[in-house]
């Protein structure tokens, strides 16, 4: 049973930075067809897709972003702590919202999701 969890949500200043982490316990991202992703869940709006790493048979890690956190944010693997990670600079107010991770494997998994707040 693979379950997600968040961490490294919080309050911050626009402008200010981020870095949310997503483990599985157990379960190592990186198989070819797999993918994670970070969704944003905003207070009366639909869940956004933000940014998707997808292991690729024969070419390894890919990555793509919304175009409104591209150039902003970074998702990346932290084989080290077995991690999936949402590295988020330059933070606007319209990044608030609770955010969270997506495995796509043999099926979907989610996380609870962790809630960020950019606000002055």
């Amino acid at each position: 049973q693979v379950q997600l969890a968040e961490f490294g949500g919080g309050l911050v200043q626009p402008g200010g930075s981020l870095r949310l982490s997503c483990s599985s316990p157990g379960f190592r991202f990186g198989a070819p067809g797999m993918s994670m992703s970070w969704y944003r869940q905003a207070p009366g709006k639909e869940r956004a897709l933000v940014a998707t790493i997808r292991s690729v048979s024969g070419v390894g890690l890919t990555t793509s972003y919304s175009d409104s956190v591209k150039g902003r944010f970074t998702i990346s693997r932290n084989n080290f702590e077995n991690t999936v990670d949402l590295q988020m600079n330059n933070l606007k107010p319209e990044d608030t919202g609770v955010y969270v991770c997506n495995l796509n494997w043999d099926r979907a998994y989610w996380g609870q999701g962790t809630q960020v707040t950019v606000s002055s």
